[in-house]
C-alpha cells in the first residue's frame, strides 16, 4: 500500500531539504524524482546545484509527466516537484485547464496504485499576489485544485514555514 506524505509551502521555505531528510530517515538509498524541464541556462544551473547537494546514496530519475511509469514499488521516493510537473501538462495542453486537470488526476491515481513510500513536494502559489495574466490565473486555480487532490489522498500533510514543518494532517 502506498504511503503518501505531501509537503507544501512557499518558495525557499525548506520543502526539498525537509523531504530529503525524511527520505534518508526511511531508506539508505532513496529515489529522487525530478519533474523539471530544462527551460533555459539559468534553470539548468539550478538543477545542477540541486544534483550536487544530494549525496551518492540518492538514485535520481527524471520524468516530466508519466510518474506512474517509474519503478518505485518498494522504494522511498521524493517527487520534486508537483508545480513543475503541472507546468509540463499545462504547457502541453496549450493552457487547457480542464484537460490538464483530468490528465493530472488520472496520472496521480495511477501513481498511487504503486506500493511505495512517496514524499511529494508542491508549492502554495495562491497565497501571494493575484496573477496579472489569464494564463497565470488559470495556472494558480489549476495548481490549487491539484494540491487539494493530493492532500485529500495523503496520509500526512506538512506545510513548511521558514524551514519549520507544520503538521496539517
Amino acid at each position: 500500500m502506498t504511503t503518501l506524505t505531501f509537503i507544501t509551502g512557499g518558495a525557499r521555505s525548506g520543502k526539498s531539504r525537509y523531504a530529503q531528510e525524511l527520505a534518508l530517515q526511511r531508506s539508505p538509498q532513496p529515489v529522487y524524482v525530478a519533474t523539471a524541464r530544462i527551460w533555459d541556462a539559468e534553470f539548468m544551473e539550478r538543477i545542477d546545484r540541486h544534483r550536487m547537494q544530494r549525496g551518492p546514496e540518492w538514485v535520481t530519475l527524471e520524468e516530466e509527466k508519466q510518474l506512474s511509469r517509474l519503478p518505485l514499488t518498494g522504494k522511498v521516493a521524493v517527487i520534486d516537484c508537483i508545480t513543475l510537473w503541472i507546468t509540463n501538462f499545462f504547457s502541453d495542453s496549450h493552457y487547457n485547464v480542464e484537460a490538464c486537470l483530468e490528465a493530472c488526476r488520472q496520472e496521480l491515481d495511477k501513481l498511487l496504485q504503486q506500493d511505495a513510500d512517496l514524499i511529494v513536494i508542491s508549492n502554495e502559489i495562491g497565497m501571494g499576489l493575484h496573477a496579472d495574466t489569464e494564463a497565470g490565473r488559470k495556472f494558480t486555480d489549476l495548481h490549487g485544485w491539484i494540491n487539494q487532490y493530493i492532500a485529500a489522498r495523503a496520509n500526512r500533510v506538512i506545510f513548511m514555514i521558514s524551514g519549520v514543518p507544520l503538521t496539517v494532517k
